[in-house]
């Protein structure tokens, strides 16, 4: 015999009704904002730099991170930028076709390829970063120089517990019984 189904009215969701719920209210729930604010400030500095050299946030980020002249995998890059390794893929291919970026197998793994920048991307690194920093400064100026310092520590701690509950182990969802 097949499993009975749930109807709607069954499910643990329409226990309340919508009255008896928590409210959320989205404009003052912090994972929202934060991702607005974040989308905001990217998408207003990727306005600065897209149209002048033709890259996308993706592809300055990986810039960014190679900036240094540091040398990193694929997956490093994923891990430092906080990007699916889809995105940075889909970035790096992107890169490597416009001689922004080069590829070589590394010394000790030959299937883990490294990553450097070209002097091309170089040249933007150096031209962009300058713009960013000022970007920064125009967007934190609505802050006094103790709230900046608060809001720098803030953030490590609010990222460092964020970090800490991504660890954790998924929790198991209920079994719906079958009887």
């Amino acid at each position: 015999m097949p499993p009975a189904r749930r109807s709607r009215t069954d499910s643990p969701a329409s226990a309340s009704s919508p009255a008896e719920l928590p409210a959320l209210h989205l404009t003052r729930f912090l994972p929202y904002r934060l991702s607005v604010l974040a989308n905001t400030v990217s998408h207003t500095l990727a306005k600065l730099y897209e149209k002048r050299f033709g890259i996308t946030i993706p592809e300055w980020r990986i810039i960014a991170v190679l900036g240094g002249g540091e040398t990193m995998s694929a997956g490093e890059i994923a891990q430092r930028t906080a990007m699916d390794k889809v995105q940075v893929s889909r970035a790096i291919s992107r890169m490597l076709e416009s001689a922004l970026i080069l590829r070589e197998s590394g010394d000790t793994d030959r299937r883990k390829a490294l990553l450097t920048l070209t002097p091309k991307a170089l040249a933007i690194y150096a031209e962009i970063v300058p713009m960013a920093l000022t970007y920064e400064e125009e967007v934190t100026d609505a802050l006094s120089i103790d709230e900046r310092a608060q809001l720098d520590t803030l953030l490590s701690k609010l990222q460092a517990r964020a970090d800490q509950l991504a660890a954790r182990p998924a929790p198991v969802s209920a079994q719906v019984d079958e009887d």
